[in-house]
């Protein structure tokens, strides 16, 4: 297959060669490679500054990362047949790791699919094409996934900021088959009901999974407050474990109707509150009436997007954690994560840190979490590993 080639700066090669796969617009010798001669999605080969083919990607001359390698053989062709096998390669290792079809079946550059997710709800499969370059390939992975799951329904899940930079439509798309409204899922031997077409993102997030089990076996005989509960996915595990209650809290009045419902499939829903509320009004009103719970799992969505958002977000992480130990009984429990990229695990130990210190609370950290082998992290690509967890505990000054 002959493509058109991308030529680096010199000296620019050196992170793709150590397993990266991103090209940035600025790595790139522009006057060896005109970027405007590139059409959005086309696959081009990328070559070193002295004329070594490196790979072939496929680019996007308008964004910041230009190009996004697929594949290091620089003669391969990009059709059926690379589909089928690097979809097959996910499907093994989610078959080898989970015995239930209720996972992430593929996480975009660990699975050699930049721009490319894919959740898996038994017989549906919610869909995430973030670049233009895998938007120009739909209609070949829809076939592929077809031919190797025989699913019920593909839902392209579209309304997503990441499109928005490649110049994407944003509108939902069912690719294949019929859509129920409402899903039935499994995860640590609860179920829960989702809405794929109207949930966050992909529609619910695998990404926890083993944090919420672990959480469950520490939350037996304690009052648990949920915040940004979303589904109810911490708070029902901890409740059908043996928690005394769980309060959840979310803003969103249909995640919370959908808890309440998957409340009830598991026989937990007299020992459940759900609140609808914003997260920092909820946490000033309990410190204000004196409430405390014995246990507190602190969720939030991505607070810091871009890097130009960390300032803020940082400061709102800190907020967030500083009210949540205001709140928490001596001698409770504290699960703190963040989703953001942007904010690393250092960030979240500082935080967690002093903000005890702050209110002159004794906090250590007895274990700690990240996302779920569905999620895996490409050693050579820092911006594959995005979730950290830590399990606190806390008490009085001491």
């Amino acid at each position: 297959m002959s493509y058109r080639e991308l030529f680096l700066k010199k000296h620019e090669d050196k992170r793709l060669r150590q397993g990266h796969l991103w090209v940035f617009s600025n790595e790139i010798d522009t006057k060896r490679s005109p970027l405007e001669q590139f059409e959005a999605g086309e696959l081009i080969v990328v070559n070193d500054s002295g004329g070594k083919a490196l790979g072939v990607a496929y680019i996007n001359p308008q964004a910041l990362i230009c190009a996004r390698l697929l594949t290091r053989k620089p003669n391969s062709s990009i059709g059926e047949k690379f589909f089928k096998t690097r979809l097959s390669q996910a499907l093994a290792l989610r078959q080898h790791l989970f015995d239930q079809p209720y996972y992430r079946l593929v996480f975009g550059e660990s699975d050699g699919l930049p721009g490319l997710v894919i959740d898996r709800y038994d017989g549906v499969l919610s869909v995430q094409i973030t670049t233009v370059g895998m938007e120009r390939h739909k209609a070949l992975l829809v076939k592929v996934l077809t031919d190797l799951l025989q699913p019920a329904a593909i839902l392209l899940k579209n309304d997503n900021s990441q499109r928005q930079l490649e110049h994407l439509p944003l509108e939902p798309e069912l690719a294949y088959g019929e859509l129920p409204e409402r899903l039935l899922i499994e995860e640590n031997g609860c179920r829960f009901l989702i809405n794929v077409a109207e949930g966050q993102k992909t529609g619910w997030f695998y990404d926890h999974r083993l944090s919420r089990a672990q959480f469950a076996v520490w939350s037996k005989g304690l009052r648990v407050l949920d915040l940004f509960s979303y589904a109810g996915a911490w708070g029902i595990t901890a409740a059908v474990a043996g928690a005394a209650h769980v309060t959840c809290v979310d803003s969103s009045e249909s995640a919370l109707a959908l808890a309440g419902e998957s409340a009830a499939l598991n026989g937990v829903q007299d020992k459940m509150q759900f609140v609808r509320s914003d997260v920092f009004e909820f946490l000033k009103q309990a410190r204000e009436q004196n409430q405390h719970f014995d246990a507190i799992v602190l969720d939030p969505p991505a607070l810091i997007k871009r890097r130009k958002d960390y300032k803020a977000g940082y400061e709102a992480y800190r907020r967030l954690n500083h009210l949540a130990l205001q709140v928490l009984s001596n001698d409770g429990l504290l699960v703190s994560a963040s989703c953001s990229h942007h904010l690393s695990r250092n960030d979240l130990h500082e935080i967690l840190r002093s903000s005890a210190r702050h209110i002159d609370r004794h906090l250590v950290f007895f274990a700690s979490g990240g996302q779920g082998p569905d999620h895996p992290v490409l050693p050579a690509m820092p911006e594959t590993e995005y979730l950290k967890t830590y399990f606190c505990a806390v008490s009085a000054r001491m």
